[in-house]
């Protein structure tokens, strides 16, 4: 079992950079993104670089992730980690030292945290930025692409908090419960699993319980029914996770 989750991300990036491990659709825009393991490791790298050499946070300090499933929310959750800061998704309100929230709907939401600096994003088709940036935010898509794809700050240990929130666990305790999640949920390594984000919206399911097994995952939001079985044969599924 992995002790940590940016000792997950870099195992699953090892076993094979070039093929997919996350692919995003929207069935509502028409939305596809495939992210391979080392496009996807880019991001979380340009996002901890942004965390650590921008804002100048790290262990210690929180982040919250205002954000629905998305391979965006995945880049920003796995960056924040791996710069040392424990996330907050969404739920009860608390004071944080950053915060990524989408626009234009998670703005008002967002407004109820506390917090010195504020990105918003649109999770826009093609990684655009925002055509209008809301007072008080900086568009994450791009100040992100100002940092480099390799991140070199001091690796994150088992017992660093990792989730922050009412109950508050430490990297070590989010692989243990996302290892325990997988089996539940009949994930296994090396599998491909589709999952609908209106019947698993939590974190727990959607990114962190097939990174800790290292399964790669189409995660797909506005799911039409009729595209199910054809999309489990195109993108060679082998769990299907939806309502």
């Amino acid at each position: 079992m992995h002790t940590t989750i940016t000792q997950a991300l870099a195992s699953a990036v090892r076993q094979d950079p070039t093929t997919p491990l996350l692919t995003w659709y929207d069935d509502a825009t028409g939305d596809r993104t495939e992210l391979s393991g080392a496009t996807l490791d880019n991001w979380v790298s340009k996002t901890a670089n942004l965390v650590v050499d921008g804002l100048g946070l790290g262990a210690g300090d929180t982040a919250a992730v205002l954000l629905p499933p998305h391979w965006q929310t995945a880049a920003i959750a796995l960056g924040v980690s791996a710069a040392g800061l424990a996330v907050a998704f969404p739920g009860r309100p608390q004071p944080v030292d950053a915060l990524f929230a989408g626009a234009p709907a998670g703005v008002e939401a967002a407004a109820e945290w506390p917090a010195t600096d504020r990105f918003a994003t649109g999770l826009l088709p093609l990684a655009m930025p925002l055509r209008e940036v809301p007072p008080g935010f900086v568009d994450y898509v791009t100040e992100v692409r100002n940092y480099g794809d390799h991140f070199r700050g001091a690796p994150v240990s088992p017992d660093d908090r990792a989730l922050a929130g009412p109950v508050e666990l430490s990297h070590l305790a989010v692989m243990r419960t996302a290892t325990e999640r997988a089996a539940e949920l009949g994930i296994t390594a090396g599998d491909r699993v589709l999952i609908d984000t209106r019947a698993y919206p939590a974190p727990a399911d959607w990114l962190f319980a097939p990174l800790a097994v290292g399964a790669s995952v189409v995660l797909c939001a506005n799911l039409h029914p009729a595209k199910l079985d054809a999309r489990t044969t195109a993108e060679k599924v082998t769990v299907v996770l939806s309502a």
